[in-house]
Formats: C-alpha cells, sequence, structure tokens
C-alpha cells in the first residue's frame, strides 16, 4: 500500500514540475545565460523550504513511519568534492537540459528522446560507483 503513496507523490510531483515549466529546456537554458529569474525562483523556493524543514526536523525531533526519532547526521566539510561535484552535475545538466528530477517528468510527458538522458545519467551513476574510492570526498 505505501508504494501507491509513492506512486501518487510522484506523479504529483512531475506534474508540478511540468506545469511550473521547471522541466522545461527553454527554462533551464534561460537560467544558464541569465536570462530569466524563473528557474532560480523555483530552485530558491526550495532551498528556503529545505533549510526550514531541516531546522523543524532538528527542533522537533519527529519520528518516521515505524516510531523511530529522525536523526540527521552530521556531513562533513568536503569543499573540493562538492565543487568537483557540483562542476560536474551542473555540466551534465547544462548539456542535457535536464537534472535527473525532470528526466523522469519529461519521459512521462511523452519527449522519447530523454530517454538517451536517462541511460546516461544511469550509465554515469554506474561509473561513479567503479570510481567512488578514487574519487575525494
Amino acid at each position: 500500500m505505501r508504494i501507491v503513496g509513492y506512486l501518487v507523490t510522484g506523479i504529483f510531483f512531475g506534474i508540478v514540475m511540468f506545469k511550473s515549466e521547471a522541466a522545461s529546456w527553454f527554462r533551464i537554458y534561460e537560467m544558464f545565460r541569465f536570462d530569466s529569474f524563473h528557474m532560480y525562483g523555483i530552485i530558491g523556493s526550495a532551498l528556503v523550504l529545505g533549510v526550514l524543514g531541516i531546522q523543524l526536523i532538528k527542533k522537533k525531533r519527529p519520528k518516521d513511519f515505524y516510531g523511530e526519532e529522525i536523526k540527521l547526521a552530521p556531513k562533513e566539510k568536503a569543499y573540493t568534492a562538492n565543487i568537483m561535484g557540483g562542476i560536474v552535475f551542473g555540466l551534465g545538466w547544462a548539456l542535457a537540459g535536464a537534472c535527473p528530477g525532470p528526466i523522469y517528468t519529461l519521459i512521462g510527458a511523452g519527449y522519447i528522446s530523454v530517454i538517451v538522458v536517462f541511460l546516461a545519467a544511469i550509465l554515469g551513476t554506474f561509473v561513479y560507483g567503479l570510481l567512488k574510492d578514487k574519487l575525494p570526498h
């Protein structure tokens, strides 16, 4: 039954991504050219909500579905890894015109050519798995 909840949430997320044009290659192109605030507004809103959500979790200490307290482990300060990962992610995003979330949305909307991007993302994840011990973390 839980999988139905995940499926409904994913479909809702896809509809919101498509209707807000966050999955639009043109909007992403505008963002990387600094021609429009549209995508920065969406990303900024997500960032603010994420920060508020994390602070709320730390303050209220809610429990998960199993009754266990949600614990957030502190992150290491890995500046080199974050900068390198951000560059690779940004280049892939700019070249493909989509980050991982909108890939599914675009396939669901009927843009079959995005399957190539999806397969490249899977391949990139596999290559990362092979090389992760040699990369800075």
